[in-house]
């Protein structure tokens, strides 16, 4: 995160801002992982009011750097302050094909949306806790696995067997 020198002013408007805030509504769809998103617009419409009245615009131009042999593009999200006070924080553009317009515009959206959401800290509608992130199974695939199991050895089976191993003296 980058800043000016002094972020006093700022600051106190942030945490004004932060307290009129909402969530940022999932309302676009995503069809491939058949899951709801909040878009840019519902990420800016959560938070610019807000900023507003507390004399913060946003901006979010993007810019090339070159790193070595190759150029690495950023949106850089910047909170300008009446005062002339700023924080900002660059997000990396991923671009998942070269030479696409739409992927590159899409992955400028994506940065921008991010980049945002992450600088106010706003939360989405329904924060599934970091649930998606994790490599763990889910909480139905565990329940089927149980399910499996009671059907496999149903309760009244398991008695029958182990009355058995008593009258055997197995047990």
């Amino acid at each position: 995160m980058k800043s000016s020198e002094s972020i006093k002013t700022i600051s106190q408007s942030l945490v004004k801002a932060q307290k009129e805030m909402s969530a940022a509504k999932k309302g676009s769809a995503n069809p491939f992982f058949k899951s709801k998103y909040a878009d840019y617009n519902s990420v800016l419409e959560a938070c610019k009011d807000a900023l507003n009245n507390q004399g913060i615009v946003i901006l979010q131009p993007h810019k090339t750097i070159i790193e070595g042999e190759s150029q690495v593009a950023f949106v850089e999200t910047v909170l300008l302050h009446e005062s002339g006070e700023f924080v900002s924080s660059e997000t990396k553009i991923e671009v998942a094909k070269k030479n696409d317009p739409q992927a590159l515009g899409s992955a400028i959206s994506y940065a921008r949306r991010y980049g945002l959401q992450s600088l106010v800290s706003l939360p989405t509608s329904d924060d599934d806790d970091g649930e998606k992130a994790m490599s763990r199974k889910s909480a139905s695939d565990f329940k089927a696995k149980s399910n499996d199991k009671k059907e496999e050895k149903p309760a009244e089976e398991k008695r029958t067997r182990f009355k058995n191993a008593t009258k055997t003296g197995v047990l």
